[in-house]
């Protein structure tokens, strides 16, 4: 970890809805771009709050988040660490339960399922399984009395640029399926990232995620052209993402094993 406090970004809590604050993680690096948002979500007037996603297993961070409290619920979006990381420690400190879809997260709780309604600090939130990031991703609707929708993505969504198929536990066909979804939620949605900043309407972006992927399974179509059906996924990444700065190539080979695999079927 970086240090705590080197920025003033990393200690407030800023508010984005009447009903959701955001406490950025100082862990930035080009997988988690500013840094992972903790989300803070509770009722105005209510005393308790609902944590998503406490982010990675960071004292000063988590001492940051349970200031903020009393914390009623801990939620996770998928279990990557610097997501879920800290949850049992938050757990520990907070008392509070810890809701995962993976039951290997969980602690004094059920897991979480589709369709599931969690309510807590006057908020509820209905579970909605967005698998392809991870196997494991679930995006948490919000609702509120005098509050626009939201919808809390993790990295199904990311607040800029695109996220990253984790292959082999994460697959295209699944995401490309989950960004549908999240085009089918109304007009006017917002977008409450795993990272980056915060986005107006979640249809208007899941489409230009979709029309993303297909133009990247066009390209790595043609790659295959070019090299054979036998390339391997850094030959592809070399050649599609030739214009893209090369310490991301690692994660695009990720993403690029997962169009592979929904290429070949």
């Amino acid at each position: 970890m970086t240090g705590s406090l080197a920025h003033p970004a990393y200690a407030q809590l800023r508010t984005v809805t009447p009903l959701a604050s955001v406490l950025l993680e100082d862990n930035p690096s080009p997988m988690t771009l500013e840094g992972t948002n903790t989300w803070v979500l509770r009722a105005p007037g209510a005393e308790e709050c609902v944590v998503v996603d406490p982010g990675e297993d960071d004292s000063a961070h988590l001492q940051r988040v349970a200031a903020h409290g009393p914390v009623a619920l801990v939620l996770i979006t998928h279990r990557h660490h610097d997501h879920a990381g800290g949850a049992a420690r938050l757990a520990e400190m907070t008392g509070a339960p810890v809701r995962a879809l993976d039951a290997s997260l969980v602690l004094g709780a059920e897991a979480l399922g589709e369709g599931d309604v969690v309510a807590a600090a006057g908020v509820e939130l209905r579970v909605a399984r967005t698998p392809g990031h991870t196997s494991d991703s679930v995006s948490f609707l919000l609702d509120g009395p005098g509050a626009a929708q939201a919808v809390l993505t993790g990295d199904t969504i990311l607040g800029r640029g695109t996220a990253v198929i984790d292959h082999p536990d994460g697959k295209l066909g699944p995401y490309l399926d989950s960004l549908r979804r999240i085009a089918d939620l109304a007009p006017g949605t917002a977008v409450l990232p795993g990272h980056g900043p915060e986005l107006p309407d979640a249809p208007a972006v899941a489409a230009a995620y979709l029309a993303h992927r297909e133009q990247r399974l066009e390209q790595v179509r043609g790659a295959l052209g070019r090299l054979g059906t036998g390339a391997s996924a850094r030959q592809v990444v070399e050649l599609v993402y030739a214009d893209v700065d090369d310490s991301l190539w690692p994660a695009a080979e990720w993403s690029v094993e997962a169009q592979l695999a929904y290429l070949r079927g």
